[in-house]
């Protein structure tokens, strides 16, 4: 798959889901499909896979990894969002692990058409998949100054949304990458060798456009109610609003009373449905994110299904 589609915490992710022959597995971010292959590797010979991706190209790269085990998955165009939808009409039952790897796939950041990256001047697209409406360009040339305030401050935790927002609506229309990074970088000069003062922004707009905050919040309480007792559910994330999302749901859910803590009497009747295998996320290891820098900021959850 070659070094920039190498998938990140590979051997994490195969020794928290511990595939088993016979075991039914879900692949919510299938990418170039490293994490679904050590998944099929390690299920042999009758393990079952369902992978879902909304980038066609994700897709068709997924298709020709897992070439020889095509008898054993079912790889689909779709959102993650649909997984239970999925799972009645194809007749599954429970499953024994399921993956999350959030985010954009370096793939993604490597094409250039595909506007995820200002390394070079493309078209400001930034869609998982061309079925989605509203583009990065849509957004930057239609919202109010105020939405975009919000969206930059909201989703790329920037501090300088603000003033980004302004100089945005000052110089509209703006269709290219460059063109978008360009303006950031007046408004807030870069410092030494500190992240691109663009990075924050683009990550807010990738998020928007994607809505990858609400399928998150959508899918993770989906994906426990698919999950087998024993099952285990893995997140990777690449940045706080991710990591943060799991890490509340996790803590919600691995709780049997969530009354507030001076309540004397659990009035709320909740029951844990999960427990967390990994009270503090797993990073990459030093090897790892000196042959793939992008690992680096990689955090993984594990939570286990426990019985009703």
């Amino acid at each position: 798959m070659g070094a920039a589609h190498h998938p990140v915490l590979y051997h994490e992710i195969i020794q928290a889901l511990e595939p088993r022959n016979k075991g039914y597995y879900v692949d919510c971010t299938l990418g170039a499909g490293g994490h679904a292959l050590g998944i099929l590797q390690a299920s042999q010979p009758e393990g079952q896979l369902l992978g879902f991706d909304l980038d066609p190209q994700a897709l068709a790269l997924a298709r020709e990894t897992l070439a020889p085990h095509e008898q054993r998955t079912l790889l689909l165009q779709r959102s993650y969002t649909k997984l239970n939808k999925t799972r009645q009409e194809i007749q599954w039952p429970l499953v024994n692990g399921i993956v999350l790897d959030l985010g954009a796939s370096s793939m993604q950041f490597d094409t250039p058409e595909r506007g995820f990256s200002f390394r070079e001047d493309a078209p400001l697209d930034m869609r998982f998949s061309p079925t989605i409406t509203e583009s990065a360009a849509d957004i930057i040339n239609t919202y109010s100054e105020a939405e975009l305030a919000e969206i930059i401050f909201r989703y790329g935790e920037e501090r300088a949304s603000r003033r980004i927002a302004k100089a945005i609506i000052g110089m509209r229309p703006i269709r290219t990458t460059f063109e978008l990074a360009t303006l950031i970088s007046k408004v807030i000069p870069r410092k030494g060798k500190r992240v691109h003062p663009a990075t924050r922004t683009f990550q807010a707009l990738r998020i928007a456009v994607n809505d990858e905050l609400g399928s998150i919040e959508n899918i993770l309480p989906q994906a426990i109610e698919a999950l087998a007792p024993g099952g285990r559910l893995a997140v990777i994330s690449f940045h706080s609003l991710e990591d943060r999302l799991v890490k509340r749901f996790f803590r919600h859910e691995s709780k049997d009373c969530i009354c507030p803590p001076r309540q004397p009497i659990c009035t709320c009747n909740h029951k844990a449905s999960i427990k967390e295998i990994t009270r503090k996320p797993i990073h990459p290891s030093d090897e790892e994110t000196e042959q793939n820098p992008r690992a680096r900021s990689a955090r993984l959850r594990v939570a286990e299904r426990i019985s009703e």
